[in-house]
C-alpha cells in the first residue's frame, strides 16, 4: 500500500545533501537552548498562571506545572533521540516519515501546521495587547477600530499591531538564522532577568497562609489546570525544526531540547509558588497576573519592567514559532507533498525566502482578523497528538533496530516512551469536546489536500515511477 511508503533515515539525510542550495549550519548548543527558552517562556508564564490558579487549581497550580512538565520531559527525551538520529528539518513530521510512512507523516505535518500557525497568531495577538498596554502607560492610544480582531459589536475590526509584529519578525528571519538567533538570545536574557527580578522582589512578600487551602478545587482541578498550562511548555519541539542549521546535531540537539525544558520547568514552579503566596488565588483571574501581583504589594516600579519583559518574552516566542512553521513547510515541500515554492532557498541569504513571506501573510490574516478565544486549547491538542506519535515512534525504531549506536538514546525504553504517551493522552482527554471536533475537521481538510495534491506529487511517487520505467 503506497500510503505507508517510507523514507529510510539514510535516505532522509541523503536528500538534504542533494539540494543545490542548503540551509546554512550556524547554530550550537547554546543557541539551541536559547531558542528553546525563547519559545517556551512567554504567554504561559505571563498570562496563563493567574487564570489557572483562580479558576482550576488554586495554590496547587505548582502541581499542575509539575504534571505538565513531566509529560513534556518524557516527550522531550523521545524528541532528543529522534533529533540526534534524524538531523533533518521538519521535527515530528520527518521522524514519522522514517517510522510510520507517508500518510501518517502527512497527518502529523498537517497537525503541526495547525500548531505553529495558530500559536504564532495567538502569540501575535497577545503581543499586541501587552504592547498597547505599555504605550497606554505613556498616554499613547491607537484608534479603537485597529486595536483588536474583527468584532463589530465591540467596535474593533482589525488588529494592526499584531500584523505589524508578524511582518517585522519575518523580515528578520529572512536575513539568516544566525542574526535571528542573536536577537533571540538578547531578548531571552532580558526575559530571564525580568523573571528573576520578580522572584527576588516577590519572595519577601509571600504569606504562607495564602497557600491554604492548597487544593481548593480537588485533584480534578489540578489535572484540568495541567492540561491548560501545557500551553506554557509548547515550544521545545520547535528546537527540533532547526536540525539542518545545527553544527554537530547529534550532540547539540539533545542538549538544546533538554536544557531549555529543565530551566523553564524550574522557573515556572518557583514563579507560581511566589504568585499564589503573594496574592490570594481567588484574585488572580487577570490578564497580567505577574504585574498585578507586584502592584498588589505596591512594587509598581518592578511592574513596569515586567511589562517590558513580557513583550520581549512574547516576541521571542513569536520568532521561534514562525521560524518553526517556515522550516516545517520547507521539509514537507521538499518531499513533494506541498508545492515546490515552499522549499526554494535564497542563494545569498540561505533561507527559504518565499516560504517565509507566505507564512507571514497567513499568520497575519489569523492574527489580525480572527478573535482568538479558544486558540490555546486547539494548539494544545495538536501538540499533544504530535508528542504521542513521537513517543510511539521511539518504540518502533528500537523494535526494528533502526537507531544508530552513536548520538543520544532515551534511557529506560520502553518505560519512558510509554509514560510520555500516557501522560500526553491523559492531558488531551482533559480538553473540551469543541477542541476535538475542530481538530477532526482540520485533519479531514488535510486528507483532502493529501489525496488531491500530495500523493501524486510526492518525491517517493516520482521515484516509484522511475523504477517502473527501468524495470
Amino acid at each position: 500500500m503506497d500510503l505507508f511508503r517510507k523514507k529510510s533515515i539514510q535516505q532522509l539525510i541523503q536528500d538534504v545533501g542533494q539540494k543545490d542550495v542548503n540551509l546554512k549550519k550556524e547554530l550550537g548548543a547554546f543557541d539551541l537552548s536559547m531558542l528553546g527558552i525563547g519559545a517556551i517562556i512567554g504567554t504561559g508564564i505571563f498570562v496563563l498562571t493567574g487564570v489557572v490558579a483562580a479558576e482550576h487549581a488554586g495554590p496547587a497550580i505548582i502541581l499542575s506545572f509539575i504534571l505538565s512538565g513531566l509529560a513534556c520531559v518524557f516527550a522531550a527525551l523521545c524528541y532528543a533521540e529522534f533529533a540526534s538520529t534524524v538531523p533533518v528539518s521538519g521535527s515530528a513530521y520527518t521522524y514519522s516519515y522514517a517510522t510510520f510512512g507517508e500518510i501518517i507523516a502527512w497527518i502529523l505535518g498537517w497537525d503541526l501546521i495547525l500548531e505553529y500557525g495558530l500559536a504564532s497568531s495567538a502569540v501575535a495577538s497577545g503581543w499586541s495587547g501587552y504592547f498597547q498596554g505599555l504605550l497606554a502607560g505613556f498616554g499613547i492610544h491607537f484608534p479603537k477600530a485597529i486595536t483588536s480582531a474583527y468584532n463589530p459589536a465591540n467596535g474593533t475590526y482589525i488588529d494592526v499591531p499584531a500584523i505589524l509584529i508578524v511582518f517585522i519578525i519575518t523580515m528578520l528571519l529572512t536575513q539568516g538564522v544566525k542574526k535571528s538567533a542573536r536577537l533571540n538570545t538578547i531578548m531571552v536574557i532580558i526575559k530571564l532577568a525580568v523573571v528573576v527580578l520578580f522572584i527576588a522582589v516577590g519572595v519577601w512578600y509571600v504569606k504562607p497562609g495564602n497557600w491554604t487551602p492548597f487544593m481548593p478545587f480537588g485533584f480534578s482541578g489540578v489535572t484540568t489546570g495541567a492540561a491548560t498550562v501545557f500551553f506554557a511548555y509548547i515550544g521545545f519541539d520547535a528546537v527540533s525544526t532547526a536540525a539542518e542549521e545545527v553544527k554537530n546535531p547529534q550532540k547539540n540537539m539533545p542538549i538544546g531540547i533538554i536544557a531549555s525544558l529543565l530551566v523553564c520547568t524550574v522557573l515556572y514552579i518557583i514563579v507560581s509558588a511566589i504568585l499564589t503566596g503573594i496574592v490570594p488565588y481567588q484574585q488572580l483571574g487577570v490578564k497580567n497576573p505577574v504585574a498585578f501581583a507586584l502592584n498588589y504589594i505596591h512594587q509598581d516600579w518592578v511592574a513596569g519592567f515586567i511589562s517590558l519583559g513580557a513583550i520581549a518574552g512574547i516576541t521571542t516566542v513569536l520568532l521561534v514559532m514562525i521560524y518553526g512553521q517556515t522550516r516545517l513547510f520547507y521539509a514537507i515541500s521538499r518531499d513533494g507533498l506541498l508545492p515546490k515554492v515552499f522549499s526554494r532557498v535564497d542563494k545569498k541569504k540561505q533561507t527559504p525566502m518565499i516560504n517565509s513571506w507566505i507564512t507571514c501573510i497567513l499568520v497575519s490574516i489569523f492574527a489580525g482578523l480572527v478573535p482568538l478565544g479558544r486558540l490555546a486549547e486547539l494548539v494544545n491538542i495538536g501538540t499533544l497528538f504530535a508528542f504521542m506519535t513521537v513517543s510511539i515512534g521511539i518504540l518502533y525504531l528500537r523494535k526494528n533496530k533502526q537507531t544508530p549506536k552513536t548520538g543520544f538514546r532515551v534511557p529506560f525504553v520502553p518505560y519512558i516512551p510509554i509514560l510520555a504517551f500516557l501522560f500526553c493522552g491523559y492531558l488531551a482527554l482533559q480538553l473540551p469536546s469543541l477542541s476535538w471536533i475542530s481538530f477532526a475537521v482540520w485533519l479531514i481538510i488535510g486528507l483532502f489536500v493529501y489525496f488531491g495534491y500530495g500523493r501524486r506529487h510526492s518525491s517517493l511517487n516520482d521515484k516509484a515511477k522511475r523504477m517502473k520505467k527501468v524495470s
